[in-house]
């Protein structure tokens, strides 16, 4: 059942949207609320768009989300200033995950991302936006494909160039750059389109305040992999313990990444399945659980170097290691079934609803699996694959070892 909310209760905060054309671009009721508010707290490049409103103003903490909640509290009905849209990667999106509804009013103004795909003639909808304020430049790989139009919302004047050089070493330095910065005010400028190789090679420096426009064009056939899982096992930086690519695509179809939802990797190895689990869908997450220390930083620099940098990493023996992370939605289990407690620590934490995936390689991880396929039911698949390999001057079929996988919903139909 929904909340019901008392309409009448004044906001505990306000977010006021302001563009670099300032108080003049302001809507009506955005300028009556900051006219009444307690006081406005912005940044000082916002707060110098106002006008003289009679309002105590005073600059954003640092930092500000660690101090939140206290500027919330001892400041009832503030007005805090935002860039564009404060719901789009803005400090309104946090707000609203944080306040109960009915908490939080916002008068947004047009986004950075709105006024680059109106100067560009790009349809807003087609555009796929990555914020790179709070993200190295690593997490805009995830995004290039062939044909997409990709915005990177930039952290400072510094960022296109670092994007530029990141591309034109990843296989898309023919990647069509365009920098905008400081839309909707009068020092707004275009820079571009340029190649990614060539502004790598500039050294550019561009205004804090920009948006950095891609169309991705790879220079190798490897480079556009796409978002589909199933990237080749040489995309992957490995001491040879890796899910390989077809059984990966198994798994992840089974897994069914979704928006929100939070994947164990258990036995990581490689971090293989977390990547591809978080390339899928951007706005899941994924903790890799890995009992080696190299082979947890080897998973770092994969999700890096593959776009999804946002992968969290535990190192730790399993299940120990699992004792305190966040309930997880769903788990893959890549090894260590027979550890004792393992199956039984990640079954009990995972909720009514929740999804296990696991693979077995050897006898007894396998009895393992059907022990718990006839208690709480689910799928058995057994899977087997050759490869084409040389044998002297001729060419032979060698067959990996079979792997069984267990898929279950908690809470499922039993078996049979």
């Amino acid at each position: 059942m929904d909340e019901v909310i008392d309409v009448s209760a004044a906001p505990a905060v306000t977010v006021v949207g302001i563009g670099e054309d300032g108080w003049d671009g302001l809507g009506g009721d955005a300028r009556a609320a900051l006219r009444r508010a307690p006081v406005i707290v912005g940044s000082v490049r916002q707060l110098a768009l106002l006008p003289d409103l009679g309002v105590p103003c005073q600059p954003l903490p640092s930092p500000l989300l660690a101090r939140l909640d206290d500027l919330i509290r001892d400041h009832p009905g503030l007005c805090l200033l935002a860039s564009g849209d404060p719901m789009l990667h803005g400090i309104g999106a946090t707000l609203a995950r944080r306040l109960r509804r009915g908490r939080l009013t916002v008068y947004p103004a047009a986004s950075s991302v709105a006024l680059a795909c109106a100067r560009l003639g790009w349809p807003e909808h087609e555009a796929e936006v990555v914020s790179l304020v709070t993200q190295p430049p690593e997490a805009a790989l995830a995004a290039m494909r062939p044909g997409a139009r990709v915005l990177l919302l930039c952290r400072d004047g510094g960022t296109p160039g670092a994007v530029a050089r990141l591309l034109a070493g990843r296989g898309w330095a023919d990647s069509e750059l365009t920098v905008l910065e400081r839309l909707g005010g009068p020092a707004e400028r275009v820079h571009g389109p340029a190649r990614a190789g060539d502004l790598a090679a500039d050294g550019h420096g561009f205004a804090d305040l920009c948006v950095l426009a891609v169309t991705p064009r790879a220079s190798s056939p490897a480079a556009a992999a796409g978002r589909l899982p199933g990237l080749p096992d040489a995309a992957f930086e490995t001491d040879g313990q890796i899910t390989r690519r077809e059984l990966r695509v198994l798994a992840l179809s089974a897994l069914r990444p979704a928006p929100g939802e939070l994947l164990w990797d258990v036995g990581a190895g490689s971090g293989s399945i977390g990547i591809e689990w978080l390339r899928a869908e951007p706005l899941a997450r994924a903790i890799a659980i890995e009992a080696r220390a190299d082979r947890g930083e080897r998973i770092r620099r994969n999700a890096a170097a593959l776009g999804v940098p946002g992968l969290s990493v535990a190192c730790g023996q399993a299940p120990a290691a699992l004792a305190g992370l966040p309930a997880p939605d769903v788990i893959f289990i890549g090894g260590g079934l027979t550890a004792a407690g393992l199956l039984e620590t990640c079954w009990d934490r995972l909720p009514p609803g929740g999804r296990l995936v696991a693979h077995a390689v050897t006898v007894e991880s396998e009895a393992v699996l059907h022990r718990w396929q006839r208690a709480e039911g689910g799928q058995l698949l057994r899977s087997a694959h050759s490869y084409l390999e040389p044998l002297g001057g001729f060419s032979t079929w060698r067959p990996a070892l079979p792997v069984i996988q267990w898929q279950v919903t908690k809470g499922g139909e039993p078996a049979s």
